[in-house]
């Protein structure tokens, strides 16, 4: 059946239960540009390490199993080799990314809105927000809702630290954001907020924490995630490269690497990028964010060979 009978009001569900203008606002998030949050725990994590010892269960759905002592001479060497794969690829990491390791998070972005003529260093941000001290966000959508919802978590930040005399926790943030937006598709004479956002934070309940929220109200926490655009060529990329381990600088450079991979754009600059990070500082123990300066994302592109070529070095290259 079809939705125009249904599409009307957000307070009408159709026959097969389905909230239409909450569904329209969602698809509006997929042609947004594309915002990449990654969780960097560093060395202190604990990655998950398989077992040697398999289950029967484990054996039944294992066809090497049935090749009986033939399998059982080749998983040494396998192993093996795998783990001086693994070896080499460490060490080609630390090469590129030498400890220490810090910890933290990175959000990272692709800006719609290019021009020469903006300017850069002041209030021409257009994905990133600081909301408070231990709290940054990225947006997808219009971005006349993320202003006004940014308002308002900055508002709910500022209150709760008026009152208690310390950051609101991450969640409790993301939270309350999460049910004005689920009422907005709740009640009559409204329409929901089109825009997602990407939290990253830090509170001494949970340390760093990274949050996905979506029109309907709904959020979750993820380790790395991605929304806007070719989201699900970006989630394949982190679900790929992602490691628990993974240390600050080296997210830095995978977000970069999954914008490349999903912008339409070629070449990546400054113009077409923004990012920012969200750390500890080790004297205070306090969050520290940083929104990063067009000269150090530059800086950072140049640094993962991702980096514009200049105009007079590309015009050479022509023969």
């Amino acid at each position: 059946m079809g939705s125009r009978r249904y599409d009307s009001r957000t307070t009408i569900f159709s026959p097969e239960g389905r909230l239409f203008q909450v569904e329209y606002a969602l698809e509006s998030i997929s042609h947004a540009g594309t915002v990449v949050g990654i969780l960097a725990p560093g060395p202190s994590a604990k990655p998950f390490v398989a077992s040697d010892q398999s289950t029967d269960a484990m054996a039944v759905d294992d066809p090497s199993a049935a090749t009986g002592s033939t399998s059982t001479s080749t998983a040494p060497a396998q192993s093996e080799s795998a783990k001086k794969k693994e070896e080499e690829a460490r060490a080609e990491r630390e090469k590129k990314y030498p400890p220490p390791h810090r910890t933290g998070l990175v959000l990272a972005a692709e800006k719609k809105v290019t021009s020469k003529l903006l300017e850069k260093e002041k209030g021409s941000s257009e994905k990133l927000f600081l909301v408070n001290g231990n709290v940054i966000t990225g947006v997808a959508g219009y971005n006349a809702d993320a202003n006004s919802l940014v308002s308002y978590a900055r508002n709910a930040a500022q209150g709760h630290l008026a009152a208690y005399d310390e950051d609101m926790p991450v969640e409790q943030l993301v939270q309350k954001m999460c049910d004005l937006k689920q009422g907005y598709t709740q009640f009559g004479g409204l329409r929901p907020f089109g825009v997602s956002f990407l939290f990253a934070g830090h509170d001494p309940h949970h340390q760093f924490q990274l949050y996905a929220s979506d029109p309907s109200g709904n959020y979750s926490g993820w380790k790395a995630t991605c929304i806007g655009a070719n989201n699900s060529t970006a989630q394949s990329l982190l679900r790929q490269d992602y490691r628990d381990d993974i240390g600050l600088d080296e997210a830095i450079g995978l977000a970069l690497k999954v914008l490349s991979k999903t912008m339409d754009s070629t070449s990546l600059d400054s113009e077409k990028l923004e990012l920012a990070t969200l750390t500890v500082d080790e004297a205070t123990g306090l969050p520290f964010a940083k929104i990063y300066k067009p000269h150090e994302i530059d800086a950072a592109l140049e640094r993962e060979g991702l980096a514009k070529k200049p105009e007079t070095e590309a015009t050479q290259t022509i023969p």
